[in-house]
């Protein structure tokens, strides 16, 4: 079986399901996802998101504010341990830090990380982490204000095998998208290749970074499959045993989703 470890259900693209993410779900099933986690992103979405969860057996959620959107409004540490007392959260996040797409905000972003994982820290809760062009204030951040016992995840990683090397070091886990599967994602699969099968999750993002060969199209969770069958033949692995591992990782890591299984 599979897990989805980071998809936006309330932003996929629905057209060939006639508007119905039930049948999205449902073809996730149907290629052996068991369970999906629903992130959160924005003040503006997390009622949507957590409602989701809440509607499907088979979907956790986890309530943040997304780098990019913490202009639009933050969230007080206070906000994120009331949120998570809401059934079928099991994180924090997605939060972290985005110097790519916003440079003016670095120190809202620091600040609004910096909750998070406090919030982690106190609820007993991971934290889901975005970082892009920002490596040494990420891991300066997490090294500072985590919790090593609840730790966290970089999701959709993409940066160099240095980074993940200190993110483990950190007890951070490390999840890989379908960018792994682009011709010049060399980089990536280098991580792949190098990282300890205990702390590695696959992932969509999805609605974003479809997978080879659905490449330029709207992703959905079901591509968790070409993810992971991916990643596997990279690390040399059997899928079965791929799939194993990154189940076993994610309920390691997301420990309450697990009292959630459908």
């Amino acid at each position: 079986m599979l897990i989805d470890s980071h998809c936006h259900l309330d932003r996929l693209k629905l057209d060939v399901y006639g508007g119905d993410l039930d049948q999205a779900i449902a073809a996730a099933h149907a290629r052996g996802v068991q369970q999906m986690l629903c992130i959160g992103i924005s003040l503006a979405n997390i009622r949507q998101v957590v409602d989701i969860a809440q509607q499907y057996p088979s979907v956790v959620a986890s309530v943040g504010i997304h780098p990019c959107d913490v202009t639009a409004g933050t969230a007080s540490i206070e906000q994120l341990l009331d949120w998570a007392k809401e059934s079928k959260v099991v994180a924090f996040g997605e939060t972290g830090l985005d110097y790519h797409y916003e440079t003016d905000s670095k120190a809202l972003q620091q600040e609004s990380f910096i909750m998070h994982l406090h919030a982690g820290a106190q609820a007993g809760l991971p934290v889901v982490v975005h970082t892009r062009e920002a490596k040494a204030d990420t891991l300066a951040l997490i090294r500072e204000h985590a919790s090593r016992e609840f730790s966290g995840v970089l999701h959709c990683f993409t940066e160099d095998w240095e980074m993940a090397r200190e993110a483990l070091e950190l007890n951070y886990y490390i999840s890989i998208s379908g960018i792994v599967t682009f011709k010049n994602a060399e980089q990536i699969r280098e991580v792949v290749r190098k990282m300890p099968i205990d702390r590695l999750l696959v992932e969509t993002d999805s609605p974003y970074l479809a997978p080879v060969p659905y490449r330029g199209k709207p992703n959905e969770p079901k591509n968790v499959r070409e993810v992971a069958e991916f990643v596997a033949e990279v690390k040399g692995l059997p899928f079965e045993e791929l799939a194993q591992h990154t189940t076993e990782n994610f309920y390691r890591l997301f420990g309450k989703a697990k009292q959630y299984l459908p």
